[in-house]
């Protein structure tokens, strides 16, 4: 039986005969000395290494795990011998020929990417320029974001081509010494970082060492260690990509067209628009970038992390990782001054009243009810904005807020009945108070019967939201009997009544004003006993 050993061939565990071992060593010696210890020998001598470690492992596939000196034999006659090329190169000096075909494998043509290599690589591999492809992926992107899919799991699934033999296999040229030769003199590329097997004549080309169960075991924690690294890698890119892509168009366009799909941040409503009414205009802008460094960086370390754990490619992680902590407590900051500003359009408090004088039918029950509502058949803006008697509709493509009043029934002093309408407001300084009150939009009718009441009022052209009121008072005199409405339920918020009854349980009812208060009209005889 014949020994065996254990090497590493750029990467790759291989068992190999005595031997093959011998033959192998040989062959990789001479190509060391027929190309050099120069940058570009090195080099060339790698690809070859890494060339004959895909051939082997191609035939390891099968029963035989071995590699046996007719294997490396066949890679020899394949990849041809410093002899040969030494044949060709005279040859070449009579007439000049191409790379020989061989077969074309699908590669990311990272030298001449512009994002991943993913359109270069496909147009190397059906003979298109990039551009094209690009173009393709451009309006696949328009078709609902099509194009962003399929981009990312080329990227993920398609190998970034990275030595001379790759790049020959991505346009379809034989891999062997010749054409790598011609490639790396060519490209004239930087030396790469791998480690060659011939690279010190010293020491034997291919380490060779007795096989262990437990390199086998290493490796295989090694494998797994990295296939869990790049599950957790795509993941975070994922997440990363589409959740900053929903996050920016939901910030920038309004409702995201990503809103369907998973890992995507997309509120139903319509961020700038939503804000610009409780937001000054330059507070809004400065407000909007402070949110979307805040919330975008960590999106962006997240592809970032993804990428170096899928890609493994190096970079000056110090430097990245303390730019984007930096950038995120100024855009912390910013929100904190923009908050503390737009706090002081709320320092000041201020109302005004104004007042009417009804003239109701004493020999007839006066009527009070809400006027139909003008905007019940718009759609409410979701999700709710949580303000106490404030809602959002949308009309005609814009966005309105919408105040309840509220309703107050008290005796008047005088025989006079009076409607007393206060506005509130808020604001940065008292005439900015006053003018926003002014601009308060709220009405109501009025005849000897009935006084109809709006059930909205409106914060004004282009105001801002300021923590705006209206409280509605009716001042009843002795004697004037009132039917309360039963649409009244929403607004009614306070009628001292001799009963105690609850103001939601007023309404469908006729009360009339004693000096003690309202008296529910069927209990009158008994308050008059």
């Amino acid at each position: 039986m014949k020994k065996t050993f254990t090497i590493n061939i750029s990467g790759n565990i291989f068992h190999i005969e005595e031997d093959a071992y011998e033959k192998l060593q040989g062959y990789l010696q001479k190509l060391k000395n027929h190309f050099g210890s120069g940058i570009d020998g090195r080099e060339i001598v790698a690809d070859i290494e890494s060339r004959i470690s895909e051939l082997f492992l191609e035939k390891s596939k099968g029963d035989n795990k071995v590699v046996v000196v007719e294997w490396v034999e066949e890679v020899i006659s394949r990849m041809g011998t410093p002899e040969d090329f030494v044949n060709q190169e005279s040859e070449s000096d009579v007439v000049s020929a191409g790379p020989a075909r061989g077969v074309k494998r699908l590669y990311r043509d990272y030298d001449n990417r512009v994002i991943a290599g993913v359109c270069s690589g496909l147009g190397a591999y059906f003979n298109i320029d990039p551009v094209v492809m690009r173009i393709i992926f451009v309006v696949l992107l328009l078709a609902n974001g099509i194009g962003i899919i399929a981009y990312l799991v080329l990227w993920i699934a398609v190998p970034k081509a990275v030595t001379s033999s790759q790049r020959l296999e991505m346009r379809g040229h034989e891999v062997n010494i010749s054409n790598i030769e011609r490639s790396v003199r060519e490209e004239g590329q930087e030396p790469k970082a791998e480690s060659s097997l011939a690279e010190n004549a010293a020491q034997p080309a291919v380490k060779a060492k007795p096989a262990s169960d437990s390199c086998l075991i290493n490796d295989l924690a090694r494998g797994t260690i990295k296939v869990l690294a790049i599950v957790l890698g795509v993941f975070l890119i994922l997440a990363g990509f589409f959740g900053l892509l929903g996050f920016i168009s939901t910030l920038v366009i309004g409702q995201t067209f990503l809103s369907d799909w998973p890992l995507v941040w997309s509120p139903n409503f319509q961020v700038p628009d939503m804000l610009g009414h409780f937001v000054s205009r330059s507070g809004l802008a400065w407000g909007m970038v402070s949110i979307a460094l805040l919330a975008g960086i960590p999106l962006l370390a997240m592809l970032f992390i993804g990428t170096k754990l899928v890609f493994r490619y190096r970079s000056n992680n110090t430097a990245i990782g303390t730019g984007m902590v930096a950038v995120w407590f100024l855009a912390l900051l910013s929100l904190v001054v923009v908050s503390a500003s737009e706090a002081g359009h709320y320092k000041v408090e201020n109302s005004l009243s104004g007042s009417e004088t009804l003239y109701p039918a004493r020999d007839k029950t006066f009527h009070l009810r809400l006027a139909s509502d003008n905007f019940g058949g718009y759609g409410e803006v979701e999700p709710d904005l949580g303000i106490d008697r404030f809602k959002m509709i949308r009309v005609d493509g814009k966005n309105i807020l919408l105040g309840e009043p509220r309703l107050d029934i008290d005796k008047s002093d005088s025989p006079e009945c009076l409607v007393v309408v206060k506005k509130w407001s808020r604001g940065k300084n008292t005439a900015d108070v006053n003018d926003r009150i002014q601009k308060i939009i709220y009405r109501y009718q009025s005849t000897d019967t009935s006084l109809v009441l709006d059930p909205w009022f409106l914060l004004g052209d282009d105001q801002k939201w300021r923590d705006q009121q209206v409280e509605v008072t009716l001042k009843v005199p002795e004697g004037v009997s009132l039917y309360l409405d039963e649409s009244l339920v929403r607004i009614l918020d306070d009628a001292n009544n001799l009963s105690g009854t609850w103001e939601r349980d007023m309404t469908g009812k006729i009360w009339t004003m004693l000096p003690e208060g309202l008296a529910l009209k069927d209990s009158l005889s008994r308050v008059v006993r």
